[in-house]
C-alpha cells in the first residue's frame, strides 16, 4: 500500500536536495565583489533621484476597491447568466439584492472622490465666517505675567 506513495516521496526527495544543492553551489562558486552599484535598488536602469512617498494616496485605495468590486459582480454574474432560467424567481431576488449591494458600494466610492483625479478642491463655507470677526477680537492677548514669564526678553530669548 505505501508503494503508490513512493514515486510522490522519491519527488519531494529531489526537490530537497536540488535546492539544498543548488544554495550550496551558489554560496561556495559565487564570485564576492560587493560593492555600492550592487547594494543599490535597481529600476529599470534609472538611478532614483528621491525617496519614495510613505503613503499612497487614498485615490489610489478608492480605485482599488472600484476594481475588486467590479471585478466580484463579474465573478458572481457569470453563473447567474449561465443558469438564470433555472433559478426562477429565487435567483432573480438574489441577483437583484446584489446588484443593489454593489451600487452601493459604488456610489459610495463615487460620493469619496474615487474618480476625481483633478486637484482637490476645498470647500470654503463662508457662512462660517462673519465680517466683525478680527484677529484683535478673535485671538486673547497673552500678558507676560499670565504665564509668569517675567523674565523673558522681547526678542524670545531668555534673560540672563
Amino acid at each position: 500500500m505505501l508503494g503508490q506513495y513512493l514515486p510522490v516521496v522519491l519527488l519531494l526527495f529531489l526537490t530537497v536536495l536540488f535546492a539544498v544543492v543548488s544554495i550550496v553551489a551558489s554560496r561556495l562558486l559565487a564570485p564576492r565583489s560587493p560593492n555600492d552599484r550592487k547594494a543599490a535598488p535597481y529600476e529599470c536602469g534609472i538611478i532614483p533621484g528621491r525617496e519614495t512617498p510613505e503613503r499612497f494616496p487614498v485615490r489610489f485605495y478608492l480605485v482599488a476597491m472600484i476594481f475588486i468590486v467590479f471585478d466580484i459582480e463579474i465573478i458572481f454574474f457569470y453563473p447567474w447568466a449561465i443558469a438564470h432560467r433555472g433559478l426562477g424567481l429565487y435567483g432573480l431576488v438574489a441577483v437583484l439584492l446584489f446588484s443593489a449591494a454593489v451600487f452601493e458600494s459604488f456610489v459610495y466610492l463615487i460620493g469619496n472622490g474615487a474618480l476625481e483625479w483633478g486637484p482637490v478642491k476645498r470647500v470654503r463655507n463662508d457662512a462660517a465666517v462673519s465680517a466683525s470677526r478680527t484677529t484683535t477680537s478673535t485671538i486673547r492677548r497673552i500678558g507676560v505675567r499670565e504665564v509668569g514669564l517675567e523674565g523673558r526678553t522681547g526678542s524670545g530669548g531668555f534673560a540672563a
